[in-house]
């Protein structure tokens, strides 16, 4: 599935895009999925919006822009954890991390028709710092993604520019960062973007009568420690590939309290 050029490529660009890793039955169980947990969310009261917020579109757009995600998806579905350690995906996750490999954290993010929420240019490594910069993202895409309905748009080679300032820890400044300079991935269901964390990316927003429905997986390498505990999921640290070399860091640092 993954060719050695492939991987160059990623090295070099800091994303590859890998074709067909889901068949249409598999992408079809995880839509259902995608929409009950967006029930079970409506009905638990906590269907929040989660579209961005900021001075990279003006006000009264913003005010319209809608977007569905939530957080450890495969906490909620059993399709996503078998999604997470498909053989498909680990074929090409240790590849492109090594043979060690273990999930961060899950989320899905559902843009709907007309008004679904754009991402402005922004790095994930500011959410999530790590001293290797092993962790990367893999986009599973649910439904076909092109221009019209806010497909993905990333910088190439920007990960080599490492971290860069963020406004408010969140995103570019889009003066200097335009999503419409970033290069379009377009994708059809059951096709995953595979992204590492340093590299540029965004979304224009979704203006096409069609739905685009991602879930999103960041992976790393066990031995890639983070710099700060900023973000902590249920779940971290989940084996998907090979071992962990590290007995006494097999556990995230936390703590539970009442």
């Amino acid at each position: 599935m993954v060719r050695v050029e492939d991987v160059e490529f990623y090295k070099e660009n800091g994303y590859l895009l890998v074709k067909g890793v889901f068949n249409q039955a598999e992408v079809d169980q995880m839509r259902e999925a995608v929409e009950g947990i967006i029930r079970r969310a409506a009905q638990a009261k906590q269907d929040s919006n989660a579209a961005w917020q900021g001075d990279f579109l003006p006000p009264e757009q913003l005010k319209k822009l809608v977007l569905k995600g939530f957080h450890d998806v495969h906490y909620h579905d059993a399709s996503f954890m078998r999604a997470a350690i498909h053989p498909n995906m680990v074929e090409v996750l240790s590849r492109l991390i090594g043979p060690n490999v273990q999930i961060h954290h899950s989320k899905m993010l559902v843009k709907p028709p007309e008004n679904g929420a754009a991402f402005p240019m922004h790095q994930d490594y500011p959410y999530f710092p790590h001293e290797k910069h092993t962790m990367l993202a893999a986009s599973i895409h649910l439904d076909n993604a092109d221009e019209e309905n806010g497909c993905l748009r990333v910088i190439p080679g920007s990960h080599k520019q490492g971290e860069l300032p963020h406004v408010g820890a969140h995103y570019l400044n889009h003066k200097e960062y335009p999503i419409t300079d970033g290069t379009l991935c377009e994708a059809e269901a059951g096709d995953v973007l595979f992204f590492n964390y340093l590299t540029i990316h965004g979304s224009s927003a979704n203006r096409s009568e069609r739905t685009r429905r991602n879930v999103l997986i960041q992976y790393r390498d066990p031995a890639d420690f983070p710099t700060k505990n900023e973000h902590f999921d249920w779940g971290m640290g989940l084996m998907v590939s090979g071992e962990n070399p590290n007995f006494d860091k097999v556990k995230p640092n936390f703590k539970i309290v009442d």
